[in-house]
């Protein structure tokens, strides 16, 4: 998918790298939040991006130049396709490639048979609940949580995320 200077496409193998850099440097938007002082648990782990590049579950937003600069992580999570990360280099940022991204994620999840993406995000952050909730996800209540996404919490309180500031949610597809 093509729309004025960038693409969307699967990432290859040979980009991970570029992927990690590029979640380094979005992560730095967060310096602007009350989230600051949260601790730096590094790029998502490698063998997770390696695995689900393997598997056409990562896509990338690609300059003209076909250089990634924001990318989405995918997983399969109770029926639903989640999105583990998405991210977009701060120098490409405010372009429509966060949607952009998560369109080609649930076009893919579509026609893969599933009925839903999930995320769990910051519930205030501007570019987190409010912007996904204009793109039409909807909160799930602590009480309707699936296994699985009740372990994606479970995890990000092990890595020291305060979880009352978090939200899971949903896009029906």
């Amino acid at each position: 998918m093509t729309t004025d200077n960038y693409s969307i496409r699967l990432a290859s193998l040979d980009e991970l790298a570029a992927l990690q850099e590029i979640e380094d440097a979005a992560g730095e938007l967060f310096l602007q939040t009350e989230y600051a002082d949260l601790d730096d648990s590094g790029p998502v782990a490698f063998d997770l991006l390696y695995r689900q590049c393997q598997k056409g579950m990562v896509w990338v937003a690609a300059n003209r130049d076909d250089q990634p600069v924001g990318f989405a992580i995918t997983l399969p999570l109770d029926g639903m396709l989640h999105i583990h990360e998405i991210d977009v280099h701060p120098a490409h940022g405010r372009r429509g490639l966060g949607t952009r991204l998560i369109r080609a994620a649930g076009e893919w999840a579509k026609r893969n048979g599933y009925k839903a993406l999930s995320l769990s995000t910051f519930r205030e952050v501007a570019w987190n609940a409010p912007f996904y909730a204009r793109l039409g996800f909807v909160v799930i209540a602590e009480a309707e949580l699936s296994l699985g996404l009740r372990a994606v919490r479970e995890e990000e309180a092990s890595h020291g995320l305060p979880i009352q500031d978090r939200v899971c949610m949903r896009l029906d597809l």
